[in-house]
């Protein structure tokens, strides 16, 4: 069955010896869209989770204790989610989660880790996340607004002080919609068309009609699925000559792949893993992203992307947490958890330098998003 545990790794369920086997494991949970319309995030989200509690594992675990992983696949739906939220805190008692794989699903868990008292890190987007603060809720992709300062800051660069935009209906695409109007006011930018699909629409050749009319200089939009792919294709059929911005949740091969060649010259804020062999050795980012990007890809035989990256940096800051817990000679609790995550300062991640505090359960400015454009079929760091 598709909605069951995915994965319970402990070095102490098989013949393991050593240290790890001979103390009690941390249960620690995950939700996540590894099937359904968003599997292209969820899926390398699972994969990396499970790859890398295996490796701690194998390594002798968390100072010396092993990780049990209890992962479900919520399939994209909030329902699911939020099921299997309630599940993982009041059956499988894990003292910290990772999840969900989207905003939709994410935004549905939340009250119930308020309410019990059990820190999650989400691995989605939107700043509603994490703006207001709220105290057991951390993410670690830079958010919607993050990624909307940068474009617009590249926009500006560019001379480009007049966009159309067009977004998603769903949660993740109007977050996107509303941090974009915001910025726009104060960075200067004219928003001179503002346009809407639903995540199941197959053309949106009318709204880029409005939006070339209008005279815009570039279009932005936030979506997540089939939909920015469409939007490009629909772009080079109307023969628009302006630039495209569409949002980190689709940077990655697969996007290229279903794209094709109306990919090409696409611009996207992405986090240093999509480019990070074409980053200067200087770049602090570059070895973590490089060497995620040859273990997870020597293990999956396929192409490391946006959201296993998401959960590596979660995952690892799960584990920073724990083991300051534990050097402390704490017992390793979800508030003990909780107020060592919020106390991480400058942990270099795959999708940039986390500084987090009581006042940001994120811990990242604009600076952690790098603009690249396609080019020959690839991803390309631009000036």
């Amino acid at each position: 069955m598709r909605n069951v545990i995915i994965a319970a790794v402990a070095a102490v369920a098989t013949c393991a010896s050593g240290p790890a086997a001979a103390q009690q494991p941390i249960k620690i949970g995950a939700f996540l869209s590894s099937t359904g319309p968003i599997s292209f995030l969820g899926d390398p989200e699972m994969k990396t989770l499970k790859l890398y509690v295996d490796r701690i594992n194998k390594a002798g675990g968390v100072k010396g204790r092993p990780l049990e992983l209890v992962a479900y696949d919520d399939a994209g739906d909030t329902s699911q989610a939020r099921s299997f939220a309630l599940r993982l805190v009041n059956q499988d008692k894990v003292v910290a989660i990772i999840g969900g794989s989207s905003t939709g699903t994410t935004m549905a868990t939340i009250p119930v880790f308020e309410d019990n008292e059990i820190p999650l890190i989400s691995l989605a987007g939107a700043i509603t996340i994490v703006e207001p603060v709220k105290k057991w809720v951390f993410k670690t992709p830079a958010t919607d607004r993050t990624a909307v300062l940068r474009g617009f800051e590249h926009m500006k660069t560019n001379g480009i002080a007049k966009i159309g935009m067009l977004n998603g209906s769903d949660g993740y695409g109007q977050s996107g919609r509303e941090q974009a109007l915001k910025a726009a006011k104060e960075l200067g930018i004219e928003i001179v068309a503002d346009e809407v699909y639903a995540p199941t629409d197959s053309d949106m050749t009318a709204q880029l009609t409005r939006i070339r009319n209008a005279n815009a200089q570039a279009i932005l939009n936030f979506g997540i699925g089939a939909s920015p792919s469409i939007i490009a294709r629909n772009v080079k059929q109307l023969s628009l000559n302006i630039p495209l911005y569409l949002s980190p949740a689709i940077a990655s091969k697969t996007f290229l792949d279903n794209t094709g060649a109306a990919a090409e010259g696409v611009f996207v804020p992405v986090a240093s893993l999509l480019v990070a062999d074409k980053l200067p050795d200087s770049a602090p980012q570059k070895k973590v992203a490089l060497d995620y990007k040859r273990t997870y890809e020597e293990a999956q035989k396929e192409p490391a992307s946006y959201g296993g990256g998401a959960a590596y940096d979660g995952l690892m800051m799960l584990i920073g947490a724990i083991e300051r817990t534990i050097d402390k000679g704490g017992k390793v609790t979800p508030e003990a958890i909780r107020d060592e995550i919020e106390k991480t300062k400058e942990f270099v991640g795959i999708n940039g330098i986390f500084t987090m505090s009581p006042k940001d359960h994120l811990g990242l400015d604009s600076s952690a998003f790098i603009i690249a454009v396609v080019k020959n079929g690839d991803w390309h760091p631009t000036n």
